[in-house]
């Protein structure tokens, strides 16, 4: 019998996982070196489209997953004051791109990637690092902190600030500040009922999301100095930058604690990598394409790595064949809708937003325009099925060599 193919995974998060429950599924042995003592994420949700949800049914738990959508009716753009900008409606967009948008708590994701392993393979509590990437005739090499491991494969999914994105490209210049911080909250609000929206004020947005277990997802970005911190508490700040917008603002930060919001200035990759390997190490996620979370894509891109590379297994260079063109182009857009909602000059917001109603009004399929490309993305193998997409998307697979639906 042949024996199987090895492969280290570099990070536990939402690419890490996706990437070893894929490879798993694939035959490879995997283990996933995580440096935090537990894989349980930080406290906040994702936003999956219908794109990453495709990708998840791959691994088959795309439908488990699409069962805990919430967001139903209107949603759309606001101003701080209330008035609609735009509207979004929940099944337009469904019947638009196939499938639902799902926000759900980051640790329901991740306890579900990680059902899909063998308990052995994974090993919190041990950072790695790549002391080798290997070639063609000699295989990578991890440094644990008591053994270095030799891997057929390894994959780099360790975050925005990748080690191993600088031992692979140490002339690469890293990441660059995007202009603005962000904070997230995952908190019950007793009596809140909306659809889910997001709102755009002078150089801050602010999103808020009803979450399928009764539970609401906020977050907010504002244009500040980069390291800039408040003077008191997260939740204090958020208070004099949101507190007198409109509802359910000030119900979600009232039932906010100040230990439930956490802040996070925003880094990304202005300068695109040369490719997302070399030797037998491939970077996946954040640690290859670290882009403004402005589109909600991050994860969702991440999750399409971890599926397109191991349906090419060994072959890297198909990998970033598949993968570099597509994620500079959803990253270049994410840096353009940021300059879009982060606006900060009076004239310019007044164009903005009297356009942005005038276009819903006029057309509102319009609205839904910045998702093309992006939302209607198919993995490059089947299966990948669902029970709420239309019958006609189990007829529109990719090639086998992992093209893309759409590559403008």
């Amino acid at each position: 019998m042949a024996q199987s193919k090895r492969a280290v995974v570099i990070g536990g998060g939402i690419g890490g996982l996706t990437a070893a429950a894929a490879l798993h599924g694939s035959g490879w042995e995997v283990t996933v070196l995580e440096r935090a003592p537990s894989l349980e994420p930080v406290g906040a949700a994702i936003s999956l489209a219908p794109n990453s949800l495709r990708a998840l049914d791959v691994i088959g738990i795309g439908d488990e997953i699409r069962d805990l959508a919430a967001w139903q009716g209107d949603g759309g753009l606001r101003t701080p004051s209330g008035r609609r900008l735009s509207r979004t409606d929940a099944d337009a967009v469904a019947a638009r791109f196939g499938g639902p948008l799902v926000l759900l708590h980051r640790a329901t994701l991740i306890n579900s990637l990680v059902a899909l392993l063998p308990p052995e393979a994974l090993r919190p509590g041990g950072a790695a690092t790549v002391v080798d990437p290997g070639d063609a005739d000699r295989p990578a090499r991890v440094a644990t902190s008591d053994a270095e491991v030799e891997a057929d494969l390894v994959v780099a999914a360790d975050g925005v600030r990748s080690a191993a994105r600088r031992v692979l490209f140490p002339a690469h210049p890293g990441t660059d500040y995007s202009g603005f911080t962000t904070w997230r909250v995952v908190v019950p609000v007793p009596g809140a009922e909306f659809a889910s929206h997001e709102t755009w004020g002078p150089g801050r947005i602010w999103g808020s999301h009803p979450l399928k277990d009764g539970r609401v997802y906020a977050y907010a970005a504002a244009v500040t100095p980069a390291g800039e911190h408040a003077r008191d508490d997260e939740k204090a700040e958020l208070l004099r930058r949101y507190g007198d917008w409109h509802a359910p603002v000030p119900a979600i930060l009232a039932a906010a604690r100040p230990e439930d919001v956490l802040r996070h200035d925003v880094h990304h990759i202005a300068e695109p990598l040369p490719a997302y390997h070399r030797g037998r190490v491939a970077l996946v996620g954040d640690a290859a394409h670290a882009m403004p979370p402005t589109l909600g894509q991050g994860g969702n891109q991440a999750i399409e790595d971890a599926v397109v590379l191991a349906h090419h297994g060994g072959d890297l260079a198909a990998y970033t064949a598949a993968r570099l063109p597509r994620t500079t182009a959803v990253a270049r857009r994410a840096v353009r809708v940021a300059r879009l909602n982060l606006m900060t000059g009076r004239a310019a917001i007044a164009v903005r937003n009297t356009t942005l109603t005038a276009l819903s009004k006029v057309a509102p399929a319009l609205v839904l325009r910045g998702f093309e490309d992006i939302a209607d993305w198919r993995p490059p193998q089947r299966p990948y099925a669902s029970r709420q997409a239309p019958a006609g998307n189990h007829q529109r697979s990719t090639p086998s060599e992992g093209r893309l639906h759409r590559t403008r």
